[in-house]
């Protein structure tokens, strides 16, 4: 019989984080934690104070995922190489949709990551009002990004087309002529992806943001 490895509060954050991506953040109970693990839920207290201490943990190894970008270099691709790991990892761990901004209490990885974020706007010229404004915008089209795929009917180009197909039925084009157009010419061709969205998004923020920059240098 294997050996269990030792509880540590790795293994303990881990497991939550792997928990909460099968079945979501809201329905992870200390007690199914602890089973999961093999322990008594009183051993978890040993390595996490509390719910919340968890919560905290778990959000921490979510951020710790994602590319921070590297202030003094050019700062709209190592942005957008920032956002594009970000909604990576968004959609791996959905659940923390919900609590990557509510934490009252980041925890190191957090603080890193959004002290990389401002350096790199700070250190390209953002001035400091510009790169408050601009970290609020992308991250506002990140996370209404990734709750949209998140809830999609479809996960295909295939289902899409599906989708879109049955939206349409039973509906004269001359009623709808613009959503049928967008249906036929766009989400129904090959190799569509919703996904593809957001890098077109993204781009228009970030050259918005350039000018802007510019115009206040």
């Amino acid at each position: 019989m294997a050996r269990r490895p030792p509880l540590t509060r790795e293994l303990v954050l881990r497991t939550a984080v792997s928990l909460a991506d099968g079945s979501g953040a809201t329905s992870l109970t200390m007690r199914a934690l602890a089973r999961n693990l093999g322990v008594e839920a009183m051993s978890l207290y040993h390595h996490v104070a509390n719910k919340d201490d968890l919560l905290d943990g778990m959000v921490d190894l979510v951020f710790a995922e994602i590319a921070l970008p590297v202030a003094g270099k050019d700062w709209r691709t190592q942005i957008r190489r920032r956002c594009m790991s970000a909604r990576e990892v968004l959609l791996r761990h959905p659940w923390a949709i919900g609590f990557v901004e509510s934490r009252t209490a980041p925890s190191p990885a957090t603080l890193r990551h959004h002290e990389a974020v401002l350096a790199c706007l700070r250190q390209a010229g953002f001035s400091v009002r510009l790169a408050a404004h601009a970290f609020a915008l992308i991250d506002a089209q990140l996370f209404g990004q990734v709750v949209q795929e998140v809830n999609l009917p479809f996960s295909d180009s295939q289902g899409a087309a599906e989708v879109a197909g049955s939206m349409l039925e039973g509906a004269a084009p001359v009623e709808l002529p613009y959503l049928t157009e967008i249906a036929v010419e766009h989400v129904m061709k090959p190799g569509y992806a919703f996904g593809d969205e957001y890098a077109y998004g993204l781009d228009l923020i970030l050259d918005a943001l350039e000018q802007r920059r510019l115009t206040e240098a």
